[in-house]
C-alpha cells in the first residue's frame, strides 16, 4: 500500500473536505436560524444556499470516487496515474468549492461551475475505464 500514499492522502482531503463543508452548512444555518436538513430556496445570491449546495455536491461527487479509487489500488492501477487522477480529482473538487462559494456569474449554473462539475466527473468516468481495463489485461 505504500505506493499509494498519495492516492490515500488524496482520498482523505476529498474526505476532510466533504466534512469540513458538512459543518460550515449546519453551522452556517444554525447561525442563521434555519433548520440545518431542509434544502433552503434555491436563490445563488444566497450564501448561506451556496454553502449548502456545495456541501450537497461534494456528497454527491466523493462515492463515485473513492469507491474507484480504492478499487483500483485492490486491481493494481498504476500508483503514479492513480495519484494523477486523484489529485487531478482533488483540484477540480477544490476549485469548484471557491467558485460556488465565491459566487458572481461563475458560480451560476451554465458556466464555470458547472464545467469543474463536469470535469470532476469526467475524471471519474477516466478512472473507471483505467479501472476495467487493469481488471481484464
Amino acid at each position: 500500500m505504500a505506493a499509494y500514499t498519495f492516492s490515500i492522502i488524496g482520498v482523505l482531503v476529498l474526505c476532510l473536505v466533504s466534512v469540513v463543508l458538512a459543518v460550515t452548512s449546519g453551522y452556517s444555518k444554525g447561525r442563521a436560524g434555519a433548520l440545518s436538513g431542509p434544502v433552503l430556496p434555491a436563490d445563488d445570491e444566497n450564501l448561506l444556499y451556496r454553502i449548502d449546495r456545495v456541501h450537497l455536491n461534494s456528497v454527491e461527487a466523493i462515492a463515485p470516487f473513492v469507491v474507484p479509487a480504492v478499487l483500483a489500488m485492490m486491481v493494481g492501477v498504476g500508483p503514479t496515474l492513480l495519484a494523477v487522477l486523484v489529485w487531478l480529482h482533488v483540484a477540480i473538487r477544490l476549485a469548484h468549492v471557491a467558485v460556488y462559494l465565491r459566487g458572481g456569474n461563475a458560480a451560476k449554473g451554465g458556466s464555470v461551475r458547472t464545467v469543474l462539475y463536469v470535469s470532476g466527473a469526467a475524471i471519474t468516468m477516466i478512472l473507471i475505464v483505467v479501472i476495467g481495463w487493469a481488471a481484464i489485461v
